[in-house]
């Protein structure tokens, strides 16, 4: 039983972490309404603005955070400015246009890090990052703990922002409904820019929490594109709370099958229960709340 506990416990923090990245990714899509297949990339961005801060200054990958959060809000509006407002705003033969744009950033961006860093594994080693603690005679990695907290730190403050702000409602309606959004004066094009910005700094925000529990190279944010998508679909589209669910719920699978089945087939797990969830609850685990 205590296997079986350490290995929830430690699914949940993962979970919550894989969380942020989700959460990220459905404010983008919720206003966009288009499929961001670049996210994965941002995240390794993030991560590799923060392994930068930690082998240049010396800087703990939490406060290395602090800069690739910037850094990425900045990288994200330029995106969405220079890059994706204006496809939005031509009338292109095919609508999937928008998707083959964020493949072809996300390939740009991948290469661009691969020309810089090469495609090495690289990975950074903090002072606690083989502590744990014992509960119950259960062991508790502390640097999944810290991440797990600071991850629902980011994921309140994001809720405070999008309901007690008004920018924060002007993203909501925008989500909601555009056009109306605009006959009530509020700037979408505007919105869009600082949502995708933000969107982008989450991302960064989650890929430098989970940098002191991953190896880092170009081609990690495939990964974490098909682990935000997973998420997105087990807690629904569009639905940040779900979004929580999902993460919890994927991390604690992967978890589960890497203690049980092996480590090699700790991804496989979350794709089966992707796949799973398409076939029989296509609206994700909420449809389940609403039977």
């Amino acid at each position: 039983m205590a296997l079986l506990g350490q290995t929830v416990i430690c699914g949940l923090l993962l979970g919550g972490m894989y969380a942020l990245i989700a959460i990220s990714l459905t404010l983008i899509m919720g206003v966009m309404k288009i499929i961001n297949l670049a996210h994965g990339s941002l995240v390794m961005v993030g991560m590799y603005v923060t392994y930068v801060c930690y082998r240049a200054w010396g800087l703990d990958p939490y406060l290395g955070m602090l800069v690739a959060m910037p850094v990425l809000f900045l990288l994200g509006c330029v995106i969405q400015h220079f890059l994706i407002n204006r496809l939005l705003e031509v009338e292109s033969v095919l609508p999937e246009n928008q998707v083959l744009l964020t493949v072809g950033i996300s390939l740009v961006l991948t290469e661009v890090i691969r020309f810089i860093f090469k495609s090495d594994y690289r990975s950074i080693t903090t002072p606690y990052a083989g502590e744990a603690l014992l509960v119950g005679g259960m062991s508790v990695s502390i640097a999944m703990a810290i991440g797990f907290v600071i991850a629902m730190v980011f994921t309140y403050l994001l809720h405070l922002f999008l309901t007690r702000t008004d920018l924060g409602r002007a993203i909501r309606a925008t989500a909601q409904d555009r056009e109306a959004a605009q006959y009530m004066g509020v700037d979408a094009r505007r919105v869009t820019v600082i949502t995708f910005g933000l969107g982008s700094a989450l991302a960064a925000a989650g890929g430098s929490l989970l940098l002191p529990l991953f190896y880092l190279w170009p081609d990690i944010g495939h990964l974490f594109t098909a682990k935000a998508f997973i998420i997105t679909i087990l807690g629904g589209m569009g639905s940040t709370t779900g979004a929580l669910l999902g993460g919890l719920t994927l991390g604690v699978a992967e978890s589960l099958g890497a203690t049980y089945i092996g480590m090699g087939y700790k991804d496989v797990v979350g794709l089966v229960i992707f796949l799973l969830v398409l076939l029989f609850l296509p609206h994700g685990l909420r449809s389940l709340v609403r039977r």
